[in-house]
């Protein structure tokens, strides 16, 4: 039996259900996790493969919904422009691709959409006039990350650390909501 979700349905499988999960190996993210509880939004540390945050919707038995919903969604946080510089000119990294890229290659071969944000408001101008802490040269980082950017990222957002927590909820939030919108599946027990 396939089963296609109203909006209203939609609406309330998000206000009820939906869970943002954050990775165990996320550090110095109290301000996100704030931004979480303040907004009532629900969240709980997980270990996760790819990224630092995704999204599921918890079971609803009397909706359909028989198990948690994962969705291929994630969101991958920098805290600075100064880290993402240090993380994309790693040369201790003993593979060819550096770590980073490995997860975001992963995460494509998954089909998982990727999500990159910067807590740094200016970023992209700091990249281009050199203003960060590393021996990366500004025109390569920007070669890189444009590169990394056209390969692997559905969007990359340079935001205040202030407004980081509401960029992770709303870029989850609309991955989910259309998602449950485009969804037409066969979600009863018979099926997992």
């Amino acid at each position: 039996m396939h089963y296609k979700f109203t909006d209203t349905e939609i609406n309330k499988l998000i206000k009820e259900n939906l869970i943002i999960l954050y990775d165990t190996r996320e550090q110095q993210n109290q301000h996100v996790l704030d931004y979480f509880d303040k907004n009532k939004i629900s969240f709980k540390k997980q270990k996760i493969d790819e990224g630092d945050y995704t999204a599921i919707i918890t079971k609803r038995p009397d909706m359909g919904i028989h198990r948690d919903i994962y969705f291929p969604v994630a969101v991958e946080r920098k805290n600075s422009v100064d880290e993402l510089a240090g993380n994309l000119a790693e040369d201790t990294d003993s593979r060819d691709d550096i770590r980073l890229i490995r997860e975001l290659q992963r995460a494509k071969t998954k089909g998982i959409k990727m999500y990159l944000i910067i807590e740094d408001k200016d970023g992209m101008e700091n990249i281009r006039k050199g203003n960060y802490r590393s021996l990366y040269k500004p025109k390569a980082f920007l070669g890189r990350l444009s590169s990394i950017q056209d390969l692997y990222l559905h969007d990359t957002i340079f935001t205040s650390r202030t407004s980081t927590g509401f960029e992770i909820y709303r870029k989850l939030y609309y991955s989910v909501r259309n998602f449950l919108k485009e969804l037409d599946s066969d979600l009863s027990p018979e099926a997992q």
